[in-house]
């Protein structure tokens, strides 16, 4: 079974799931361009739905992958989302396509700004959590 979905985990991962919606929908309501409170509320939505997938793990190893998953995907998503733009930018295309490459460009410009860095955040915060916790575990009681 995923662990987010395990029975012990359910009830949370559905918790952030529901507060991904309730800060998405206040993002939209506020708008977010130029306007820092609803980017927040965006970056906050971003979180709390990569917290929704790696609440369930214990090991600081895993949260560091997900710090260089975040950081391969800011290149990656960066390097496709400009060369994207240049294309559309450079090439005679239909207006039809020209709309279409600049839209999926967009897309991933803003995927490793509002998915990728958030991915890091949570990241280091785990793993310097986890870290600490295999260091000093709790005693049994």
């Amino acid at each position: 079974m995923i662990e987010p979905f395990s029975p012990r985990a359910r009830g949370r991962t559905l918790l952030l799931l529901g507060a991904v919606v309730v800060l998405a929908v206040g993002a939209g309501v506020v708008g977010i361009a130029d306007n820092p409170i609803g980017v927040s509320l965006a970056m906050l939505s971003a979180a709390c739905f990569v917290l929704a997938f790696v609440h369930a793990w214990r090991t600081s190893v895993r949260f560091r992958r997900l710090i260089y998953a975040g950081l391969l995907g800011i290149v990656v998503f960066l390097v496709v989302g400009v060369g994207l733009e240049i294309l559309v930018e450079r090439t005679g295309m239909p207006a039809a396509v020209d709309r279409f490459l600049g839209a999926v460009g967009l897309v991933f410009i803003a995927g490793a700004a509002f998915l990728c860095v958030p991915a890091i955040v949570v990241g280091a915060v785990g793993a310097i959590l986890m870290r600490r916790r295999e260091r000093n575990p709790r005693p049994a009681a």
